[in-house]
């Protein structure tokens, strides 16, 4: 009788605290969920697996070469720099991502931002909590500008498929909307109403930036004092894809000094920030704490396309690799 395929999770808590099922993992064999898993216990809880799967627990080479039952590596998300792809690719072992299961979340959570930075919902419903409307002079106030969406240009940096969808919810507000990516490619004729144009040309046109870029050696620091200078003055930035692609520093001082109107991040170059992080006390700045993938159906496509990863990964025909592997 063939033993049942050792799976490990490494760090399991961010994408089901409990109120999901990791039944599709469990079915494929014996399933060991850690919650968290500190990096000096790494190399003790992957000694023994067949296919390790993590989010943000990092496998660096060491790691991968002493795991020597490991079939493959299975992601817990769409980004896989916290593993070293070229260290499995010479031991043979596919890394395995989830290319799209949280496109409708993290665009809608691009327009929460968005919304809150024009409409300041949240906050004026906070001021009438405090009695501030119940002692106006007026039937109504606000305590910042409001600003139609409709009209404004906005600019997408990145087009994936959640830049795309970005881009759609965009026009359906009356945006007119840039885009710029990487590729050559024509957009497919189903796609949204985009004009193309260099990263420089999107900057200093848009009222709004939303940067939806993989983060790599090209795109690290992408927006830096250089070109956040190059933005429309009370320009809008949003950043639902990786921290590192903003250099902070250079946003706070963007933000302190006025030339941009306010900035909405769900993902920061660290995480959880250190509580001095410039961007913590900068006007006009909205951080959340990456949570734009995170609703309860995108958590639960994720759990089912890593299951159907893992499953491919031990029947010896892996699907959605990374590193060349296949």
């Amino acid at each position: 009788m063939t033993a049942a395929a050792r799976l490990v999770v490494l760090d399991a808590f961010t994408t089901n605290p409990g109120d999901l099922s990791w039944a599709p993992l469990a079915a494929l064999g014996e399933l060991q969920l850690y919650e968290r898993t500190p990096a000096g216990l790494v190399a003790e809880r992957i000694a023994q697996a067949d296919v390790v799967i993590t989010n943000k627990t990092r496998l660096d080479a060491e790691l991968i070469a002493s795991a020597s039952r490991l079939r493959g590596l299975a992601m817990l998300s769409t980004g896989f720099d916290v593993v070293d792809a070229a260290a499995a690719r010479q031991r043979g072992l596919p890394l395995c991502n989830v290319p799209e299961y949280g496109t409708a979340s993290v665009a809608q959570a691009v327009f929460a931002l968005l919304l809150e930075l024009t409409n300041h919902t949240g906050a004026l419903a906070a001021g009438v909590r405090a009695g501030r409307w119940s002692s106006a002079p007026d039937f109504c106030y606000w305590e910042a500008p409001l600003v139609e969406l409709a009209g404004l240009t906005l600019g997408v940096v990145g087009l994936g498929r959640i830049g795309l969808a970005v881009a759609r919810i965009g026009a359906a507000f009356g945006m007119e909307i840039l885009g710029h990516r990487r590729s050559a490619a024509a957009l497919a004729p189903q796609s949204p109403p985009i004009r193309l144009v260099d990263l420089d040309t999107l900057l200093a046109a848009s009222d709004v930036v939303s940067l939806h870029c993989p983060l790599n050696d090209d795109s690290r620091g992408l927006i830096d004092a250089r070109r956040l200078a190059t933005m429309k003055p009370g320009a809008r930035l949003i950043n639902t894809g990786r921290g590192a692609l903003v250099q902070e520093a250079d946003l706070a001082q963007a933000l302190v000094g006025g030339h941009l109107a306010g900035a909405g991040l769900d993902v920061l170059s660290v995480e959880p920030p250190a509580s001095d992080h410039p961007l913590l006390t900068a006007p006009n700045c909205l951080i959340t704490p990456h949570v734009a993938w995170a609703t309860r159906q995108a958590r639960q496509r994720l759990i089912d396309a890593v299951a159907a990863n893992v499953a491919a990964i031990l029947a010896g025909a892996p699907q959605n690799v990374v590193n060349g592997i296949g």
